[in-house]
């Protein structure tokens, strides 16, 4: 890891405004890696279980973590210590010379997280096969699976119709049609690819409609991608994620102003107002409430970006500019304005992920939920392609599956690299590797080209996207509370002298404390009991 120590391109902080944003950087690191699978999956996912009631907690997950963000920021470049080498300094068990129970708890969430990047590659196989699917198995199971969708959303649209509001042009398919379609086709496929000669109506609807394009796919996904992390350095990182998000952002969050402006979709004053109240879905409340925690686990800066965040910081130069520390007023004032200049860094990336979350909950709430449809498996993204038809019509399975595309790759990428950086640190926590900045830079190096190849090979594991997605959220909502005592520890012993926070912040940083512990507290009590509930 780059130290500054070691370094003395010492330079003074911006302080323009337009100075402060060409030094913007490492925040868009961070919402790239965000944006694809907590938003465009766990957030989504959570819209359609719970429809819009947990609009709020949504909203409180991505703003509330940015005064814990900040605090661990600050302290690490103050201190120009890479993250996790900063949390072994937080009181608690610990072996000398092999790290501490924050550390120790961060290679499960390590080998969870590897899991949840797996899945996304996943992902990324799944919209690859979509666009070009390799087998005739496979292109024949998206066709019904489309179909399926398709059929769902009809009878939302139907239903909503019959109040006299006028079907939208290319929704009036007949549904009695459809149907049949769908059973004739998953009887020639059960036929074709199951070897069942002679399926009845009941066991084809119900069969699994297997296929292995995503498995395909996603290998020469993972492979490029260890080769350009091995050749990227930080500037390709920080342009190639910001490009890759931003196109896919804004398309998303005109889709889900433009569902407003559709009678059938849209939600009225009353809807936003319940999503808002501080209250539990109908129905299935514990499923909802479950999933939503891993997903407020997952959404913003979780605890994984928490950790990751001020690896990019050092690496785009904040504390090497500032320099080493020492007690001189000149120093405090170099720190206080790079401080600033990570503020704004991630108020600017807060605002990106947080547009990003709402547009992807109220789409999965206003369309997913009232069809009645939960994204999963091998129905994953072409599922999630519905959300965008009402509004683009024909062009809305194209436009999602390549926006999808870009945004999901856009987090395989970003994370893996951030990954390689925070495993190399471990590495010489516990003492496996030195901790000068060759051994540091030769290990990042080997483990970005390993990381991809480990996260494929979780995916043909376990083979569900949706599932090591969500079970990496739960590991980070549980990391929550000991990140946030670890920024309560940073704040109160380990400041430097002058860069003190204010007691607003004081405040703020306690409630972001306060709702980490109530996230990693529940998650965990909503795990345990579910797990009682199947015994």
């Amino acid at each position: 890891m780059s130290s500054p120590q070691h370094d003395s391109s010492i330079a003074d902080p911006p302080r323009t405004f337009w100075g402060i944003v060409s030094h913007l950087g490492p925040g868009l690191i961070i919402a790239a890696s965000i944006v694809g699978s907590g938003e465009l999956i766990a957030t989504t996912i959570t819209g359609a279980k719970s429809g819009l009631s947990l609009l709020w907690l949504i909203i409180i997950g991505c703003v509330i973590k940015v005064f814990a963000q900040m605090e661990i920021g600050r302290f690490t470049i103050a201190h120009a210590m890479p993250t996790l080498t900063a949390l072994s300094t937080v009181p608690g068990p610990r072996i000398k010379g092999k790290g501490n129970w924050i550390v120790w708890y961060w290679f499960v969430m390590w080998f969870l997280s590897i899991g949840q990047l797996g899945g996304i590659a996943g992902g990324v196989g799944q919209a690859l096969a979509l666009v070009a699917p390799i087998t005739a198995q496979g292109k024949e199971s998206q066709a019904i699976i489309a179909l399926e969708a398709k059929l769902q959303i009809e009878n939302v649209l139907q239903k909503n119709g019959q109040g006299g509001t006028p079907l939208p042009a290319g929704w009036e398919a007949d549904r009695e049609k459809i149907q049949a379609e769908i059973l004739q086709r998953r009887k020639a496929f059960l036929r074709d690819y199951s070897g069942v000669t002679n399926p009845s109506d009941e066991e084809a609807l119900k069969a699994p409609l297997t296929y292995r394009d995503d498995l395909i796919w996603a290998a020469p996904i993972a492979i490029g991608t260890s080769f350009m992390l091995v050749w990227g350095g930080y500037g390709f990182i920080q342009g190639f994620a910001t490009l890759m998000v931003a196109v896919f952002t804004l398309v998303t969050l005109g889709n889900a102003v433009g569902l407003q402006f559709i009678p059938e979709w849209s939600f009225s004053s009353q809807d936003w107002i319940h999503g808002l109240s501080f209250q539990l879905p109908e129905g299935d409340r514990y499923g909802a409430l479950m999933t939503a925690f891993a997903t407020v686990g997952i959404i913003g800066v979780g605890a994984a970006e928490l950790i990751q965040y001020p690896y990019w910081c050092l690496e785009k130069g904040y504390a090497k500019k500032t320099g080493v520390y020492d007690g001189s007023p000149e120093w405090t004032e170099r720190a206080r304005g790079w401080l600033r200049v990570m503020k704004a860094d991630i108020w600017f990336s807060m605002v990106i992920y947080t547009v990003a979350t709402i547009a992807f909950f109220v789409l999965g709430a206003g369309i997913l939920h009232r069809a009645g449809i939960v994204p999963d498996g091998s129905r994953l993204l072409i599922t999630l392609s519905m959300m965008y038809e009402p509004v683009l019509g024909g062009m809305a399975k194209g436009t999602f599956l390549v926006g999808a595309l870009f945004v999901l790759y856009s987090t395989f990428y970003v994370a893996n690299a951030s990954h390689a950086r925070t495993f190399a640190d471990a590495l010489g926590i516990v003492g496996l590797i030195k901790t000068d900045d060759v051994a540091q830079q030769r290990m990042v190096r080997l483990l970005s080209f390993v990381f991809p190849l480990l996260c494929l090979l979780m995916y043909w594991i376990v083979q569900s996207a949706t599932r090591l997605v969500l079970l990496s959220g739960a590991a980070q909502a549980i990391m929550l509370p000991m990140l946030g005592y670890a920024a309560l520890h940073f704040r109160w012993k380990g400041s430097r002298p002058g860069l003190t926070p204010s007691k607003m912040f004081d405040l703020f940083l306690v409630l972001s404390v306060l709702v980490l512990f109530a996230i990693g507290i529940g998650s965990l009590a909503l795990e345990i009991n579910q797990f009682v509930s199947k015994q």
